[in-house]
C-alpha cells in the first residue's frame, strides 16, 4: 500500500518561497499521476497543482499560475511544489495525492480523482 509523506511546510513571509516535498513509500508512484490539494480554516480543500504520470504535463489552479511550479524525480518517487511569490491567501495545510487510474491523458483537478493522500503540511504566510 503505497504512504505519502510531505514535508516542507512552515512559516513564511509575504512574497517568500518555500518548497514542499512528497515523498512516496510502500510502492511505485511513477505511472500514476499527482496532485497538491490545499484546505484552509473553515474551507474546502482544493486544488493547487497537478502533474500527469511522466511529469510532461502540469495544470494548476488560476490564482497559483506563475507563482507555484509542480514537478516530480520518479527515480525518487518524490513530488514536489515549488511555491514562489507567496500570499497570505496561500496559508492552508497542502496535500498531495496520488490518482486513482495509472497513466492519466488529462489530470483531474477534482478530490475524488486521487485514491491516497498524505497528512498534510502547515503552510503559513505573514503580511
Amino acid at each position: 500500500q503505497v504512504q505519502l509523506v510531505e514535508s516542507g511546510g512552515g512559516l513564511a513571509q509575504s512574497g517568500g518561497s518555500l518548497r514542499l516535498s512528497c515523498v512516496a513509500s510502500g510502492g511505485t508512484v511513477g505511472t500514476y499521476g499527482m496532485g497538491w490539494f490545499r484546505q484552509g480554516p473553515g474551507k474546502e480543500r482544493e486544488f493547487v497543482a497537478g502533474v500527469n504520470w511522466s511529469g510532461d504535463k502540469t495544470e494548476y489552479r488560476d490564482s497559483v499560475k506563475g507563482r507555484f511550479t509542480i514537478s516530480r524525480d520518479n527515480t525518487k518517487n518524490t513530488l514536489y511544489l515549488q511555491m514562489n511569490s507567496l500570499k497570505p491567501e496561500d496559508t492552508a495545510v497542502f496535500f498531495c495525492a496520488k490518482s486513482a487510474t495509472p497513466f492519466w491523458l488529462e489530470i483531474s483537478t477534482t478530490t475524488s480523482a486521487y485514491d491516497v493522500w498524505g497528512q498534510g503540511t502547515q503552510v503559513t504566510v505573514t503580511s
